[in-house]
């Protein structure tokens, strides 16, 4: 099937955002006593801030005020933003459909640090939806994200196809009943551990 409409997720796919993602979250959970492996991390990936830290903090033991937790974890991101690169085989995706099909981002950043990202890797304007954390109530594995993205882009599910970079979103882009590319085929992040 060719796809009729373009969904991507933005952190690890359309933007290489997830070794600046997990020092910001290394710094700001050491300061808390709480530990975030990176292969947990990753796992973990597509998952909105606030979930993961009151999941690592519930699973240790830890009590934490989440949204100020999650907030400094943001601020710390957003510091380093200027070192953000995009994914050039998918960000040429981008460029090359752009006014073709219609296309989408369905992610579980909130919006302004989404906005932020899509702003420093050129991308700001290239897309006719954009569906972040608090647009849904459940989130990757969840599908509502992109079928979300899908009802804004006033396309049938099945029309759809998804870039991902996490088995979280590959598996709400299956839900949705999208097919998918994942990203990790050709695109491998820098780890620190």
């Amino acid at each position: 099937m060719t796809p009729q409409a373009l969904i991507f997720d933005c952190d690890g796919t359309l933007a290489d955002t997830m070794p600046i993602h997990f020092l910001a979250w290394r710094a700001t959970l050491d300061e808390y006593g709480i530990h975030f492996s990176e292969d947990r991390f990753y796992a973990l990936g597509g998952t909105p801030t606030d979930r993961i830290i009151k999941m690592l903090a519930e699973e240790q033991g830890i009590v934490v005020d989440v949204a100020t937790v999650a907030q400094e974890k943001e601020s710390r991101y957003v510091m380093s933003l200027d070192r953000v690169q995009p994914i050039l085989p998918v960000t040429q995706i981008v460029h090359e459909q752009y006014g073709k099909l219609p296309m989408g981002v369905g992610s579980g950043a909130t919006r302004d640090v989404l906005l932020r990202t899509l702003g420093q890797i050129g991308l700001g304007d290239r897309f006719d939806c954009i569906v972040a954390s608090e647009d849904t109530q459940r989130h990757k594995p969840d599908p509502d994200v992109f079928l979300r993205a899908a009802e804004l882009l006033d396309v049938q599910p099945s029309v759809c196809c998804v870039y991902e970079d996490s088995d979280l979103g590959i598996e709400a882009a299956r839900r949705a009943g999208m097919t998918w590319v994942d990203v990790r085929d050709f695109h491998v992040p820098q780890r620190w551990t």
